[in-house]
């Protein structure tokens, strides 16, 4: 009796065997959030207000450099773009609860974050800065001067700002509040020696208030950081897509360009910004 197999049929399940697999069905690829978007002709995009990334002018409309980021991003894709203003201390559970596509926010890539989304290559790179309240911190020099247990420093909860301060500073109290305004006007109005926040928004409060507001470390950055897109995981064309928008456009100089214009001065925009 003649036995005869093709190697065809054979070799894959000798493989296996040997590799102690089975051989089993492959589930069909999720459909892409790309894919979902440009059916649905709107990219929605989670973000959080904070200059001079996003942030509102006198009429009301978003403004700032995040703001030029996802629009054009929502134009190379041919779709409209649709921003949802959410807490930065609930922004990653409603990507991941698909209240939005993805979060444009000069969000710093963390390897805690990353455990929980994925994330574009960086398309910015900041850091993070402290201001200072100069009756309360004028005398201060070092890094020591800050991190005592009779120092507070403020912070926006949620953030890079606030683990870098537990990092730097692990014996200072630490205040949180919901955004940077709130946490800067704590230093203002004498209640904390300092507040933390990415740059350059710490130079902006002390340009503003030179009598109150000093940059400790001749304002250099106590971090350096890198930002990216933030996307749920599981979606490889997505993370693929948005880090080639990404890389088109730094290549071209367009990020450059806007990054220039919100974050070297306020001159071409200060006086469209909203007054709280």
């Amino acid at each position: 009796m003649k036995f005869s197999f093709g190697l065809k049929s054979v070799l894959p399940a000798a493989l296996a065997a040997v590799l102690g697999l089975g051989l089993v069905a492959q589930p069909a690829q999720a459909q892409s959030v790309v894919e979902d978007i440009v059916k649905r002709g709107t990219l929605k995009v989670g973000m959080s207000t904070f200059v001079p990334w996003a942030m509102r002018d006198k009429e009301g409309n978003l403004i700032g450099f995040e703001i030029d980021v996802a629009t054009k991003v929502a134009e190379d894709m041919g779709v409209k773009v649709e921003f949802v203003p959410t807490a930065w201390s609930g922004i990653i559970p409603a990507l991941i609860a698909k209240k939005f596509d993805i979060i444009i926010g000069g969000m710093s890539i963390t390897p805690q974050r990353n455990l929980t989304v994925n994330f574009t290559q960086p398309y910015a790179h900041s850091g993070q800065q402290m201001a200072a309240n100069v009756a309360l911190a004028g005398e201060f020099k070092t890094m020591e001067d800050f991190n005592k247990t009779d120092v507070t420093i403020a912070c926006r909860r949620g953030a890079t700002p606030c683990n870098a301060a537990q990092k730097l500073f692990p014996k200072a109290q630490l205040r949180r509040f919901d955004d940077d305004a709130q946490a800067f006007q704590e230093v203002a109005n004498g209640n904390a020696h300092a507040m933390i926040s990415s740059a350059p928004k710490p130079r902006f409060w002390s340009d503003a208030y030179p009598d109150k507001i000093f940059l400790p470390f001749g304002g250099k950055n106590l971090t350096e950081g890198n930002e990216g897109f933030a996307l749920r995981k599981g979606d490889p064309d997505a993370l693929n897509y948005f880090s080639n928008w990404i890389l088109t456009n730094t290549s071209s100089g367009w990020i450059k360009e806007r990054h220039d214009y919100w974050f070297k001065d306020q001159s071409g925009w200060k006086d469209m910004v909203a007054k709280k």
